[in-house]
């Protein structure tokens, strides 16, 4: 009798992990790559937390399994990040080879417009601040809304609009210093 207890409940516990948790994993993957910054990071992220997901999906109610696994991948984030290696064992040359790649029907206009482009946002985008940093990236990037992207982060809703607009300020005067955006203003 126990036996068949365990197994029911077993059973339970996959369809309910194939049906609140299975269908999230894709943005798992994605707010997991925007909070490491490094593909296999964000898969050990993405795999802690469906571990923990599987080990509580018998907690968990059934209301808002994205705001909950996200919880969960927050918590597993900031333990993580603990322990996390120093950033000196990164690759400083992946951003490099992305630049490096250019598309082979350009013009050369487009190729120079192009890299200097990214050159100057990807600029831009590395002299936020990491709180703003990991905002725009969640919203801008990865697509979540202010409040998915405030219950990930763990502060309030109009936090986030707050970074965000300022973060967005930033990157637009670093683009309009360049030639690379109108100044506000002029018309």
């Amino acid at each position: 009798m126990e036996q068949r207890q365990a197994e029911q409940s077993e059973a339970d516990r996959r369809a309910a992990f194939a049906k609140y948790v299975l269908p999230e994993v894709e943005v798992l993957l994605r707010v997991g790559l925007t909070l490491t910054a490094q593909p296999a990071d964000a898969e050990d992220l993405v795999q802690d937390t469906l571990l923990r997901a599987y080990r509580a999906v018998d907690r968990f109610d059934g209301r808002y399994p994205r705001a909950w696994l996200l919880t969960i991948m927050r918590r597993a984030e900031i333990n993580r990040h603990r322990r996390r290696r120093p950033h000196l064992l990164d690759d400083p040359d992946a951003d490099l080879e992305r630049l490096a790649v250019a598309d082979p029907g350009a013009t050369p206009e487009e190729i120079v417009v192009g890299e200097s482009f990214d050159a100057v946002v990807d600029a831009a985008f590395s002299g936020l601040p990491d709180k703003h940093r990991q905002v725009v990236r969640l919203v801008d990037v990865d697509g979540l809304s202010y409040a998915e992207a405030a219950e990930l982060l763990g502060v309030p809703e109009g936090t986030v609009m707050s970074r965000l607009h300022r973060a967005r300020k930033r990157i637009r005067t670093r683009l309009a210093a360049a030639g690379l955006a109108p100044k506000r203003g002029v018309m």
